[in-house]
C-alpha cells in the first residue's frame, strides 16, 4: 500500500469547505451577512460584568507602584534614578520592603535591562542591596538582559523582548533608560506612542508591571514633576504609576503619582555607601516633622548624620567611608566620632566604627 506525507497545505485544504458550483441559497446569504455584521462590531460587556480588582493585589509595591502598572521613574541626570530602579527590582525579587518601608504585595521574578551601566557596576549595586537586606544575591529571582542593545522601535526586538517576558514571566520589567531603547523623536507623539503602546500591550498580555527610567528636562525644577519629563506629553499621559526624583545638594526628594490611587507625601532620601557600592535610604525625620518619610525643616546635626550612615551599614565603616557619606570635614567627623564613642553609642574596632546594639 502506498502512503503519502501530509503537508501543511494539505491540512489547510482539508479545513476548507468543499467547493460547489451551486449558488448560495437565500438562507446562506443571510447567514453570511449576519456573520459579517457581527465582525464589524466592537466587543462590549455590561458594567456589572466587568472584573473586580482584588484589593489584596492592588499594589505591587505598596504606595509606590500599582500591580500590573506601566509608568516612569523620572528625574534629572545624577539624581539616583538607577539606584532607585535597582532598589525596587531587588525588593520585588526578594519579597522585602522597598526602602525598608514599602511592602511588596505580590513578589516574583524581575527582568532588568540597564542600557547605560557596565554590568560589573550593576552586579556591585545589587550586591550592596542584598547586603543591606542580609541576604545573598543568589537568593534573588532577578534576571538581567546582557545584550549590548535593545531597540523598541524595531519589530525584531519587539518579538525578542516579548518572548523573553513570556519565558521568565516577571512581576516587574525594568528598562533603564528610555533614551537608549529607540531612535525615535521623543518630542513627537506620533513616533513615541507606538513604543509606549507596545509596552502597554506587553504588560496586559503577560500581567507584568513595566517601569521605564526616563530623564527630566534640565532646569525644570519649577514645573510639576510629570510636566518636567523630557519629550512628548504622551509620556506623562501613558502611565499608571510615576516616581520622580529631584536632588538639592545631598537631599533627594521622591514624589509619587498614580492614575487610580491617592499619592503619598514626598519622601526624602539619601544615597549612602554600602560597600561595594551605595544604596538609597529614607532619611530619618526631624524632631518636629509630622511626615514619617521626611526631615524636619532643620538640617540634621553631625551626630544624626553619622548615626544615619552607621544605621544602614551591616559591617564596620572606616573613617574615610563615613566622611564621604556625610560630606563632612575630617576635623568635624573626628570630634563627632569621639563624642559618640564616649557616650557608648558607637564603638571603634580594627575595621572601623559601628553602632552599639
Amino acid at each position: 500500500m502506498t502512503t503519502t506525507a501530509t503537508t501543511t497545505d494539505d491540512l489547510q485544504t482539508h479545513d476548507r469547505p468543499p467547493t460547489t458550483d451551486q449558488p448560495p441559497t437565500h438562507d446562506q446569504h443571510d447567514q453570511h451577512q449576519h456573520d459579517q455584521h457581527q465582525h464589524d462590531q466592537l466587543t462590549t460587556a455590561k458594567a456589572c460584568e466587568l472584573h473586580i480588582r482584588d484589593q489584596q493585589r492592588r499594589w505591587l509595591l505598596e504606595h509606590l507602584w500599582l500591580d500590573g502598572a506601566v509608568g516612569i521613574l523620572g528625574g534629572e541626570p545624577k539624581c539616583g534614578k538607577s539606584f532607585l530602579a535597582l532598589e525596587l527590582a531587588t525588593a520585588v525579587a526578594s519579597a522585602t520592603p522597598a526602602l525598608a518601608t514599602f511592602a511588596v504585595t505580590d513578589p516574583g521574578p524581575v527582568l532588568l535591562f540597564a542600557a547605560e551601566d557596565d554590568l560589573r557596576d550593576v552586579r556591585e549595586r545589587l550586591d550592596s542591596l542584598c547586603q543591606a537586606r542580609s541576604m545573598a544575591l543568589e537568593q534573588l529571582d532577578l534576571h538581567v538582559i546582557t545584550e549590548s542593545a535593545l531597540r523598541l522601535d524595531t519589530r525584531r526586538d519587539h518579538l525578542r523582548l516579548a518572548r523573553t517576558v513570556a519565558r521568565i514571566r516577571p512581576r516587574l520589567l525594568v528598562l533603564d533608560p528610555l533614551v537608549r531603547l529607540h531612535r525615535a523623536d521623543e518630542n513627537s507623539a506620533a513616533e513615541i506612542a507606538p513604543i509606549l503602546d507596545f509596552l502597554r500591550r506587553l504588560a496586559r498580555a503577560r500581567q507584568t508591571a513595566v517601569l521605564l527610567v526616563h530623564h527630566a528636562r534640565k532646569g525644570a525644577a519649577h514645573l510639576r514633576a510629570g510636566q518636567a519629563l523630557r519629550g512628548s506629553s504622551e509620556l506623562h499621559a501613558w502611565g499608571d504609576s510615576y516616581l520622580y526624583l529631584r536632588r538639592k545638594r545631598d537631599d533627594i526628594t521622591l514624589s509619587v503619582e498614580h492614575r487610580a490611587a491617592a499619592a503619598i507625601d514626598d519622601i526624602h532620601l539619601a544615597l549612602l555607601p554600602c560597600p561595594p557600592a551605595a544604596v538609597l535610604t529614607i532619611r530619618q525625620p526631624g524632631p518636629d516633622s509630622t511626615n514619617p518619610h521626611t526631615f524636619g525643616d532643620e538640617r540634621p546635626s553631625a551626630e544624626q548624620r553619622v548615626l544615619e550612615v552607621l544605621r544602614l551599614a551591616h559591617s564596620p565603616m572606616s573613617n574615610r567611608h563615613i566622611r564621604d557619606a556625610c560630606r563632612m570635614r575630617t576635623a568635624t567627623l573626628c570630634q563627632t566620632l569621639d563624642r559618640l564613642c564616649e557616650n557608648d553609642i558607637i564603638r571603634r574596632c580594627d575595621d572601623g566604627y559601628s553602632l552599639i546594639k
